[in-house]
């Protein structure tokens, strides 16, 4: 028996025979061309015929998972025309090198820049430049683009799994899947929690083909490979398996019930989401409404920003399947690790410090009145609640309550009628949470987003992982700023809720109860275990 450490991306346990898969990669020597200008024409029919590939790609998991994950596919077509990238390849190209060489050395170079990175965010993109480089490969040699195939269920262990290949794995005869490489915010990883598939990455694992056909447990709880087990310990597992399997079907029924402790404290419960499509999750979760619903993904993996048409028709659709459940939208958070072309920001050295969130919406009023005409426009299909991100100053809410009634006002003259709106901001800077009793004066809401309140309180890259143990969202600091904030909000008569990963925690849950937060927000996986944490509580 023999256990490797790895980062979870995926609770749950599986228990199956391992299966090592080793992909064809195709290289290229080092060749030059005999017809340059046939080789840059068949270059380009490559990227054309990738381009198609990648947007079938997308339908089927747009099909499959919803819009978010798609959007992971609709990325790669952008990286496809990345100017570095592509400068690269023709630069090699115009030096009279094969076409082959020039993809094969310049996805090389860009994936070696990501990857030696410390943000682990732009790591995790190294994967999606050889995924797409290989794809590119294929089509310019003509080659068919392999398939991971089993017999039976089997946990897949690989060095690397590119998003395309994670998108085919087919879940009933994947038990879980194992990985050398790869970051928990990779697209990668991404895929494997939509699909519901315990997952570890960047695993201490040797790939040997001795492993294949070994008997191993994935827990996606402690983060562990274990390999030919012990009798004692595989009884264990199972037993612990079944258990959380249990678990998660008892929970179905606290469906309906009140998130209400022994003493009757209450306080609700809502999900957090990236597209339209999650607002059936929600449904199904039994929130009690969405806390966080992340507008930026409709202004991501695209040539330009959504228009006023298209935003209204998404707002809409949330509010109406909702059926009359609170809605909160954030407005446009692009900037930091969220990075759309169209918006030409500049390369910064510390880009979660730097131009993000509403310092780009006050500087760009044309696309933020555009979002807030088409959220004050679907307000009259449900209840609906405006929140804005990054807020550092009394200034910044006094000039977006102008812009905001500038938007109603523009809207009633045309005829237009909203709905009743509450506007609030998030509270994920220390210099918000110590002005909260002034910034609680002008609006109606607070929602404390506690990832990057942990990360600006403790000076520590929440994406670092070097500095796991510093970044930790339960130190002193992080909590006296929360209880702050909502004793200024209460104060004020304003609500308050959370929405950062801590809302899930529920070791914190009874001291949320205790300081009177009336909101948290969490994955809609994680309502109901929530629900129960609070009626659990005395």
């Amino acid at each position: 028996m023999k256990t490797y450490r790895g980062k979870s991306v995926m609770q749950g346990i599986a228990v199956g025979r391992m299966h090592l898969y080793r992909r064809a990669d195709y290289h290229a020597a080092v060749q030059k061309a005999s017809d340059p200008e046939a080789e840059r024409t068949r270059f380009f029919a490559a990227m054309e015929k990738a381009k198609g590939e990648l947007a079938r790609l997308y339908d089927e998991a747009l099909n499959a998972m919803g819009k978010e994950q798609a959007q992971i596919f609709e990325i790669h077509r952008m990286l496809l025309e990345d100017e570095y990238y592509l400068g690269t390849i023709m630069g090699k190209l115009s030096e009279g090198y094969q076409a082959a060489y020039a993809i094969d050395s310049a996805g090389k170079q860009f994936a070696a820049m990501l990857a030696d990175m410390e943000d682990e965010y732009m790591r995790g993109r190294a994967a999606d430049i050889r995924d797409i480089t290989q794809r590119v490969l294929r089509a310019l040699l003509e080659l068919p683009e392999e398939g991971i195939e089993a017999e039976e269920p089997m946990v897949l262990v690989a060095d690397d799994l590119t998003p395309s290949e994670t998108l085919k794995l087919d879940k009933k005869k994947i038990l879980a899947f194992v990985t050398v490489k790869g970051s928990v915010n990779s697209h990668t990883a991404i895929l494997a929690r939509s699909m519901g598939i315990p997952a570890l990455v960047n695993t201490e694992l040797i790939l040997s083909d001795s492993l294949q056909g070994k008997t191993c447990v994935v827990d996606g709880f402690a983060g562990d490979l274990i390999v030919e087990p012990e009798e004692a310990l595989l009884s264990g597992i199972l037993a612990k398996k079944e258990a959380w399997e249990a678990d998660t079907l008892a929970l179905e029924q606290l469906k309906g019930q009140e998130n209400r402790s022994k003493s009757g404290k209450t306080i609700q419960i809502f999900a957090n989401i990236g597209s339209v499509e999650d607002a059936e999750a929600v449904l199904r979760s039994d929130a009690g409404g969405i806390g966080l619903f992340r507008s930026e993904f409709l202004y991501l993996g695209r040539e330009d920003a959504p228009s006023e048409e298209e935003q209204f028709t998404a707002y809409k659709a949330v509010l109406e399947k909702m059926e009359g459940r609170k809605v909160v939208i954030r407005t446009l958070d692009i900037g930091a690790d969220k990075r759309a072309d169209y918006f030409q920001l500049d390369e910064e050295v510390n880009p979660a410090l730097g131009y993000r969130g509403i310092r780009i919406c006050l500087d760009r009023e044309d696309i933020f009145t555009t979002q807030l005409r088409a959220l004050y426009r679907a307000s009259a299909y449900g209840r609906l609640a405006i929140m804005f991100p990054m807020i550092v100053s009394l200034d910044e809410v006094l000039r977006i309550r102008q812009i905001a009634e500038s938007v109603k006002k523009g809207l009633l003259a045309e005829g237009c009628v909203p709905g009743e709106v509450e506007l609030g901001i998030m509270i994920e800077t220390p210099a918000a949470a110590l002005i909260s009793d002034r910034l609680a004066r002008t609006v109606d809401f607070f929602s404390i987003g506690t990832n990057d309140l942990t990360q600006y309180t403790l000076a520590a890259d929440r994406e670092n992982r070097r500095l796991e143990k510093i970044c930790n969202a339960h130190h002193e600091a992080v909590l006296r700023l929360i209880e702050t904030t909502v004793k200024n909000a209460h104060e004020a008569g304003i609500w308050v809720g959370i929405c950062g990963e801590l809302a899930a925690d529920e070791t914190l849950t009874e001291r949320f109860l205790e300081l009177g937060v009336d909101e948290l927000s969490v994955s809609p996986s994680a309502v109901l275990r929530l629900r129960r944490a609070v009626r659990e509580l005395p």
